[in-house]
């Protein structure tokens, strides 16, 4: 049987550990699973592109489970009363092909990208930041500040949208977090004025410039996240320029990334290896360091097997016969017959 985590699901689970937890023990695994790298089997995502979004399969194994995640990403769907991201994912064990575990990854995955965006910045920031400018207050903004409030201890958070309504969601929202202090800001200069840690996180499929040279002050660590498929950017590539880059899956990011308006000789940096080594981050108290993230199937594997390890052991989910169970492996026919062996035919009106 196949364990089914549905959304009401993983809403439970979320709720019986607390956000703050749950985002924790995302990271914690992704850690773990970014500092045994080269034990995957890695590809970058199957895109297929159309004029409105993009519908993606992302696929990794670490040669024990098999893990893929489908996702799209529509910006004009909010319009149409729908997720702009919607995602769901399975884990398979290699042996056997025989899945077990199918689950809903779009609240999932608000967390994952939350957390891998937090654990590049344990790698890469100042020890010592203390505050966080945010530049784009969509569906994944909450869970932004919730994974830089808990794993990094931020409470400071300064955060621009032209939307004004998206910055009144997100202070009300994290009011609930006693200490975090959200404050709008007129612009998205103004936002990361001062800041230790930038985060750009916008929508559009666009070229566009969030962040340029002159908002990028000495020692800042910056994450790109919005920046995710052909034709999307959100830092001027001066910002690129002048900072030392890290990057999840270098072929994946070259052409999603904000790295796509560099030449491909343009030096980057394997986020993993400055997660399993300090050593290998920033160089200087002075850099400016930037996580162009655009998603990788590594850190979905490592948020299903978190919500896999939570559903089994909070005994939360159902099993599902999603294959099926033969008494004997060669006839398969036989799902096709009712009890009585004979075949299943449409009744004659």
């Amino acid at each position: 049987m196949t364990r089914f985590v549905d959304v009401p699901t993983i809403s439970r689970l979320i709720r019986r550990v607390g956000p703050a937890e749950f985002v924790r023990g995302m990271a914690d695994t992704m850690r773990a699973d970014f500092c045994r790298w080269e034990s995957f089997d890695k590809c970058a995502r199957v895109a297929s592109h159309s004029d409105v979004g993009v519908i993606e399969i992302m696929p990794i194994s670490d040669g024990q489970r098999y893990g893929f995640k489908y996702v799209n990403g529509h910006p004009g769907n909010p319009a149409r009363g729908v997720s702009t991201v919607m995602a769901f994912g399975a884990l398979a064990d290699v042996d056997t092909g025989y899945p077990v575990l199918l689950s809903e990854l779009t609240l999932v995955t608000a967390f994952r990208t939350a957390a891998a965006t937090a654990l590049a910045a344990q790698a890469l920031a100042r020890p010592e930041s203390q505050s966080l400018g945010l530049i784009g207050c969509g569906a994944q903004s909450e869970f932004q500040v919730l994974a830089f409030h808990t794993l990094l201890g931020i409470n400071d958070v300064r955060v621009f949208d032209i939307d004004e309504a998206a910055m009144e969601k997100l202070r009300r929202h994290m009011s609930r977090f006693p200490g975090l202090q959200v404050r709008p800001a007129g612009s998205a200069a103004e936002a990361v004025r001062g800041a230790d840690l930038v985060t750009t996180c916008t929508a559009d499929k666009t070229w566009a410039t969030i962040l340029t040279p002159d908002m990028v002050e000495p020692g800042m660590h910056i994450n790109g996240v919005g920046g995710d498929c052909p034709g999307k950017t959100e830092l001027h590539a001066d910002v690129l320029r002048q900072a030392k880059v890290f990057v999840e899956y270098e072929p994946q990011t070259r052409v999603e990334g904000d790295i796509q308006q560099l030449p491909a000789d343009h030096p980057v940096h394997d986020l993993w290896r400055a997660v399993a080594d300090p050593k290998a981050g920033r160089d200087s108290q002075e850099q400016v360091t930037v996580f162009d993230s655009v998603g990788f199937a590594l850190e979905d594997f490592s948020a299903l097997r978190y919500v896999y390890q939570l559903a089994l052991e909070l005994n939360e989910g159902q099993d599902i016969a999603l294959i099926p169970e033969l008494d004997d492996p060669k006839d398969l026919f036989e799902r096709a017959l009712d009890t009585a062996g004979q075949s299943i035919t449409r009744k004659a009106a």
